[in-house]
């Protein structure tokens, strides 16, 4: 029987390329036991959120300029939704509670901004482990526009 310890929550100190020093929860690191797709070798991530924003940014906490703008896709997309194979659950220890997330790719011109629905960053709280799943038979895409047609016309400058 696995047997869940609360981490205690501590404030450790981060370098980043955008905000400098950064102070951050450990309840909000996140191990990425193979890293992601591309970074192999990073395995410790921060989940740090955009303030009044729907998106958060996936902060590397070894690598000041390596970090990935996260958003959840129930936020565009309501009917999202994907069935997470066993070997993902086991490797995430997923028991019950789960966080979806989608990268986001910024455009020039917000309005064409996507996020990447065939690959989700899925996060278990509990455990503080993450894994990009790359979602095989589906009919989702690497580049869905976060706003559709008649939002992105009122979606003005940067997000």
């Amino acid at each position: 029987m696995h047997k869940t310890f609360a981490r205690e929550a501590f404030i450790i100190h981060i370098q980043t390329s955008m905000w400098g020093s950064l102070e951050v929860k450990t309840e909000d690191v996140y191990q990425f036991p193979k890293g992601l797709p591309g970074f192999e070798e990073e395995t410790e991530f921060a989940l740090v959120p955009w303030e009044d924003t729907p998106f958060s940014y996936l902060q590397s906490t070894r690598e000041p300029g390596l970090a990935f703008l996260l958003v959840s896709p129930f936020t565009f997309v309501p009917d999202y939704s994907f069935e997470l194979g066993e070997v993902d659950k086991e490797e995430l220890e997923i028991e019950e509670q789960v966080s979806v997330y989608s990268m986001v790719t910024i455009h020039s011109q917000a309005n064409k901004s996507t996020m990447n629905l065939l690959a989700p960053v899925v996060l278990n709280p509990e455990q503080h482990l993450g894994k990009q799943v790359v979602l095989h038979q589906s009919s989702y895409d690497t580049r869905h526009l976060i706003w559709a047609e008649d939002d992105a016309k009122s979606v003005k400058g940067g997000v």
